[in-house]
């Protein structure tokens, strides 16, 4: 699959995102990325007016549909989907998670990605081939305290990743996930200060102990998964599908708690 085609990458105004859409640009792609904040699309379009950018919703079924009417009329098809839109939801034992949090974060981190990949599915087919990149998390390969809805949904995404890759490779379909531990940025940031208030430690403490979680003891970068979901829509990646991807300093455990 050259890289003549186009790229869909939701959530794609910031953050991981952004860094994926413009590596995906750079590599030959033309490159369409959704954002449910119309700040955030209206900036990217001022800095990077060779990106399409649509305000949607992805947990909103008929946001997503007008988001593929749009990429349709606007750029004829899709080869390249990739599926990174979604937010870290509470810290919080199980007991305390408010319900409405549960449901918003199934409905943007998996109702979400089912949604697009809906869509999705018919158009690439239509292109006689193409490549769905799940951004999933190292959470996916162990429990997660704390974390309960979130990881709930990355182990989700892993099993939708591979039951779609047997439904989808007989049409030339390929279908991965990347699974990051910590990425450097605001987003674990945050998560890390939300940790900390619930444990009553500081954030520095809690950080120390992120990194420990990982062989290298390192945080990796956006960039890093720009990267390798480059690869993956690459003609490098022709003949993988079906995989879940670490991507994380290989990490060891997500309850290592060794603040005795």
């Amino acid at each position: 699959m050259s890289n003549t085609g186009v790229v869909l990458v939701t959530g794609g105004a910031s953050g991981i995102g952004l860094v994926i859409a413009r590596r995906m640009r750079v590599d030959g792609f033309a490159v369409h990325v959704c954002d449910a904040a119309p700040a955030t699309v209206e900036a990217l379009r001022s800095t990077d007016p060779d990106i399409g950018a649509t305000v949607a919703d992805i947990a909103d079924l008929g946001a997503v549909d007008k988001l593929f009417d749009e990429i349709q009329q606007r750029h004829g098809g899709l080869r390249v989907l990739v599926n990174n839109a979604g937010i870290a939801g509470p810290t919080a034992a199980i007991e305390e998670i408010d319900p409405q949090d549960w449901e918003k974060t199934i409905a943007v981190d998996l109702n979400g990605q089912f949604y697009c990949t809906r869509f999705a599915v018919p158009m690439l087919k239509r292109a006689g081939g193409g490549s769905i990149i799940n951004i999933a998390s190292n959470a996916a390969f162990f429990g997660f305290p704390l974390r309960a809805p979130y990881t709930a949904c990355k182990w989700a995404t892993i099993g939708l990743t591979k039951t779609l890759a047997m439904e989808l490779g007989p049409f030339g379909i390929r279908v991965n996930a990347i699974c990051p531990g910590s990425v450097k940025g605001p987003r674990i940031d945050g998560v890390i200060e939300r940790d900390a208030a619930e444990r009553g430690m500081t954030a520095q403490q809690i950080r120390d102990v992120y990194l420990r979680q990982s062989s290298m003891r390192i945080f990796v970068g956006a960039e890093d998964v720009a990267n390798l979901a480059a690869f993956l829509a690459s003609d490098a990646g022709a003949a993988i599908s079906g995989q879940a991807l670490g991507l994380d300093g290989h990490t060891e455990s997500l309850s290592n708690w060794l603040d005795k």
